[in-house]
């Protein structure tokens, strides 16, 4: 859907209603009806399940089409890229157009846009994409709270480059960012004070927050509508270190947080699984078991 309708929040229901007091055809309305439940909604649920790519690099690097078909084939219906392996955003475009999905986001880093932003834009533009999202930044550890506030002036001066096109610019976390600053606010709290709501969203990592000790919960009461974006991916404990886990198999409680969504300002989320290699089975297992979890919580 196009940016207007995006920010109106409209329905499947009522954008089919509107459709048809325009007397549209129902071939055209089925087309449109389709296009909503692969991810087309703003509600996320269990018809649009993203997966952040990283999650399967480890086949990406040996089969990136036959492994975007398989995971395609699972049923993710958003793509969040992590690369994109040497292919043109155009050769990006027409894989995603051909498996039915789509790629609202993809993690482009700080010395990419550096280098140049504009490029990184045009990019996501092609693709379709909504977000280009900071997947970190590098925060010099003796900066103190000046190296958050320069950190969030070039959050803000990107996220205007980014509005001029019809997109957005966000910031992925991990666990440093709760680290309180001077021996006052959390880096992330100064993130959150200094960047323009309309320039900049941010995509909670649930698992990284969980991991600090962090309520994301609380988060989201206390910035509503800043986490466009959530990454999905469980924490388990054993032996008394935190580890990584599929969506289903440890112990955050995501139908809770799922709750909290509309609060939250959520528009997608991405299952992740950083060492899904790992898993018995290998990542195609670990993402078949994170959807199958997820897909019966939401449905």
């Amino acid at each position: 859907m196009a940016q207007r309708d995006e920010r109106r929040g409209v329905t499947r229901r009522s954008f089919l209603y509107e459709m048809a007091a325009i007397g549209v055809g129902t071939s055209v309305m089925s087309a449109c009806a389709s296009a909503f439940g692969r991810g087309g909604s703003r509600t996320p649920g269990a018809n649009n399940i993203g997966l952040q790519l990283y999650t399967v690099r480890d086949l990406l690097d040996k089969d990136f089409d036959g492994t975007l078909a398989k995971v395609a084939q699972i049923g993710y219906t958003n793509f969040e890229f992590a690369g994109y392996y040497n292919r043109t955003p155009e050769q990006i475009r027409a894989t995603i157009d051909r498996l039915g999905v789509v790629s609202r986001s993809s993690h482009i880093g700080a010395n990419l846009m550096r280098q140049d932003a504009g490029a990184q834009i045009r990019s996501a533009k092609i693709i379709g994409q909504e977000y280009i999202t900071l997947p970190s930044y590098p925060f010099a550890r003796d900066g103190g709270i000046d190296a958050w506030k320069k950190g969030a002036a070039e959050f803000n001066q990107w996220g205007a480059m980014c509005r001029d096109t019809g997109i957005k610019l966000a910031y992925h976390n991990h666990a440093p960012e709760f680290a309180k600053v001077d021996g006052g606010p959390t880096g992330y709290d100064v993130l959150m004070r200094e960047t323009d709501p309309a320039l900049v969203d941010f995509e909670m990592d649930l698992y990284w927050t969980a991991f600090a000790d962090q309520d994301p919960i609380a988060l989201f009461a206390k910035y509503p509508g800043r986490f466009a974006m959530w990454h999905v991916k469980d924490l388990q404990v054993t032996g008394g270190t935190k580890g990584m886990t599929p969506v289903g198999l440890g112990t955050l409680d995501f139908k809770r947080y799922f709750e909290h969504a509309r609060e939250a300002g959520l528009k997608h989320f991405f299952v992740e699984h950083d060492t899904a290699a790992n898993y018995p089975g290998g990542s195609l297992a670990s993402i078949q078991a994170s959807y199958n979890n997820l897909h019966t919580m939401l449905a």
